[in-house]
C-alpha cells in the first residue's frame, strides 16, 4: 500500500514536505514519531500518531518510536499557554518504561523483518552531552531569528506568561533528535501532529545546515470533535489507554458509543481503525438505514477497545454499557470479583457505610440520605421514592419503609443505588 495515499483517503494527512512522497515511493524508508513521557500512560489523543506508525509499518517502512526521556525534562511549548511542571528523573524513567510497554501492543518490534519497529529514548544520546558541547556543536547552526519566527514561540511571547529559556530551547533539542536519528539510523522523515510542524522543520533545517543532508517532515490533522473540543477528553479528563488509568477500557467503549456524533463517527472510523475503504462504506450504508442503532459508533468502539486492550476487555466493556445504560442483568456484577466491580463503577459516586447496620435491616431512606449522600435530605429521598424514581440493585424501591439487609449485598459488599435512569451510586459495606 502507498503510505501517503492511505493517510489521504483516511483524512489524516495535514502537510508534507515536497519530495517526501517520492522518496517514500522508492522503497523502505525509516521514520519516527516522538512521545513525551509526561504521564505513565498514553491516552486516546495519542492514537492518531500510533495509527500513523502502524500505517507506516504496514506500507513496508521502518517505524521508530522515540520516547522522550530527555525532552520530557524540558517541556514542549507548542499548543501550551503556560509552562508545565517538570517531572523528576525517577518519575520520567517510570513513565518511559510504561510507554514502551504500551507501544509494543501496537507495533511489531519482534519480527525478523527488515522493517520491524524500533524503540529509542533520546536520553541515551543526551545524557552525556554537555551544555557547552551542545551550544557549540548544535546551537550555532540555528539562528535565534529562525527560532523566534515559529508560531509556538510567538504565541507564548505575546501571552501573559512569557516563555522560559528552557522551553525556548525545546525545538533545538527536538531538532537534534531528528539529526541523531537521521545520522545513526537513516531516519528520512519525522512525523507528528500539525502543531509539531515548526519543531519538525527545525530538525530538517539542522540536518541541512550541519551535514548538508536531506530529510523530510510530515504532519497529521489534529483530531477534534464537531463541536471544536479535543478528541480524547471526557468529563473526567483524559481517556487513558492503560487499563489502570483514570478511565479504563469499559468507559472508553461507553464514551465512544454514547458521546460520538454521527458526523464524528464517520471521520473517526477512518482514522482510528484499519478497516478498508470498502468495509467503512458498507458500515456507513448500514448506519444510514438505521441511525438509532449507532452502528458506526459501536464498530468504532469495538475496534479501538480490542486494539487497545483485548477481546475479553471488549466483552466486559459491552456488558458494562448494557448494565449502566440498558437492560443488563445484575448477574454481570455477581460474576466479577470486588476489583472488577470497582472498575465498572470507576468515576461513579461511591459511598462507604457500616455493614453492621444491615444486620437488623436498614431503612432505605436512612441508607440513601444519612449513611450515604445519594440524597441531600430524607425529604428529597422520600419524595423521589414515592415517585418511583429510585432503584436498588436494578429493582425499583416500593416504599419509604423498605428495609435493606445483608442478603441484598452484591459479593457481600456492594449495593447499587439508582436515582432516575442514569444516575448511579455504589454503596460499599465495610
Amino acid at each position: 500500500m502507498n503510505f501517503v495515499d492511505e493517510l489521504r483517503w483516511r483524512g489524516m494527512l495535514h502537510d508534507i514536505m515536497p519530495g517526501a512522497e517520492e522518496k517514500l515511493d522508492k522503497g523502505m524508508a525509516s521514520g519516527y514519531i516522538g512521545f513525551d513521557p509526561t504521564a505513565d500512560s498514553l491516552h486516546v489523543g495519542h492514537l492518531t500518531q500510533i495509527m500513523t506508525l502502524i500505517h507506516f509499518q504496514r506500507a513496508g517502512h521502518k517505524p521508530f518510536a522515540l520516547v522522550g526521556g530527555a525532552t520530557g525534562m524540558v517541556g514542549d511549548p507548542s499548543g501550551k499557554s503556560q509552562e508545565r511542571n517538570l517531572l523528576s528523573e525517577e518519575a520520567l524513567n517510570h513513565n518511559v518504561h510504561s510507554l514502551k510497554k504500551q507501544l509494543e501492543k501496537f507495533l511489531d518490534f519482534n519480527s525478523t523483518a527488515a522493517n520491524k519497529a524500533v524503540m529509542v529514548n533520546n536520553y541515551d544520546w543526551f545524557k552525556d552531552f554537555s551544555f557547552l558541547g551542545f551550544i557549540r556543536d548544535v546551537g550555532k547552526h540555528i539562528t535565534v531569528n529562525y527560532m523566534m519566527a515559529k508560531d509556538s514561540v510567538k504565541k507564548r511571547l505575546e501571552g501573559d506568561n512569557g516563555l522560559s529559556f528552557t522551553e525556548f530551547s525545546y525545538q533545538l533539542i527536538q531538532g537534534y533528535d531528528f539529526y541523531y536519528l537521521w545520522k545513526h539510523h537513516q531516519c528520512l522523515i519525522q512525523m507528528g501532529g500539525s502543531d509539531q510542524w515548526g519543531n519538525i522543520v527545525t530538525g530538517t533545517e539542522l540536518i541541512r545546515r550541519k551535514d548538508g543532508g536531506a530529510a523530510f517532515a510530515m504532519t497529521t490533522q489534529l483530531i477534534k470533535k464537531s463541536d471544536g473540543t479535543k478528541f480524547g477528553k471526557s468529563e473526567g479528563g483524559n481517556i487513558w489507554l492503560d487499563p489502570a488509568g483514570v478511565i479504563h477500557s469499559s468507559n472508553l467503549c461507553t464514551e465512544i458509543t454514547l458521546n460520538t456524533s454521527d458526523e464524528d463517527a464517520k471521520s473517526y472510523i477512518r482514522i482510528f481503525t484499519l478497516k478498508t475503504q470498502e468495509e467503512i462504506e458498507a458500515l456507513e450504508k448500514e448506519h444510514e438505514a438505521a441511525p438509532h442503532l449507532r452502528i458506526l459508533q459501536k464498530a468504532l468502539a469495538n475496534d479501538i477497545t480490542i486494539r487497545v486492550h483485548s477481546e475479553a476487555e471488549l466483552e466486559t466493556a459491552v456488558k458494562t454499557s448494557e448494565f449502566l445504560f440498558g437492560n443488563g442483568s445484575l448477574d454481570f456484577l455477581t460474576s466479577l470479583d470486588n476489583e472488577g466491580v470497582m472498575q465498572v463503577f470507576e468515576g461513579i459516586p461511591q459511598f462507604s457505610f457500616a455493614k453492621s447496620g444491615l444486620v437488623q435491616g436498614l431503612n432505605i431512606v436512612d441508607l440513601l440520605a444519612e449513611h450515604s449522600a445519594v440524597f441531600p435530605s430524607k425529604g428529597e429521598a422520600k419524595k423521589m421514592i414515592q415517585g418511583g424514581g429510585v432503584s436498588v440493585n436494578k429493582v425499583k424501591v416500593n416504599g419509604v419503609d423498605d428495609l435493606i439487609g445483608t442478603s441484598q449485598l452484591i459479593n457481600d459488599k456492594f449495593i447499587v443505588a439508582q436515582k432516575g435512569k442514569k444516575n448511579y451510586f455504589l454503596l460499599i459495606a465495610e
